[in-house]
């Protein structure tokens, strides 16, 4: 396995799925990397040389990735919640931000609720 990023990267697949384990890194990004660096797109992980996964180490070191990018999503999240902004509020509140509905759908924000049956009321 090649290690980028501290991030183990499969062998057996093609470099550009295989750059998408990295977080930040996606498929066009992927793509990118791999142009800059020199790589076909299409060659397995496997059969990359030392050089290539230097200079594919050097094109990935030009982002923000991993650790740093979650901290600064992570940064940027508790902006919102601090500032009080709608956004902010939705997200203490564990609810959808962008304005998706919320009376039926929405179970991976709010969590899957069980239903609490109502009293009976005792007869006079």
């Amino acid at each position: 396995m090649a290690r980028i990023a501290g991030v183990d990267i499969p062998k057996q697949k093609r470099g550009v799925i295989a750059l998408t384990y990295i977080f930040g890194i996606g498929k066009s990004r992927a793509q990118e990397i791999l142009k800059e660096a020199n790589v076909d797109e299409s060659k397995k992980v496997s059969d990359w040389n030392d050089d290539e996964i230097g200079s594919i180490r050097e094109a990935v070191g030009a982002f923000k990735i991993e650790g740093e990018l979650r901290s600064e999503i992570q940064l940027s999240i508790k902006r919102l919640m601090d500032i009080g902004s709608y956004r902010g509020i939705r997200h203490r509140a564990g609810l959808p931000l962008r304005g998706q509905r919320t009376k039926n759908n929405s179970r991976t924000r709010k969590g899957r609720r069980k239903t609490v049956a109502n009293k009976k009321k005792a007869t006079k």
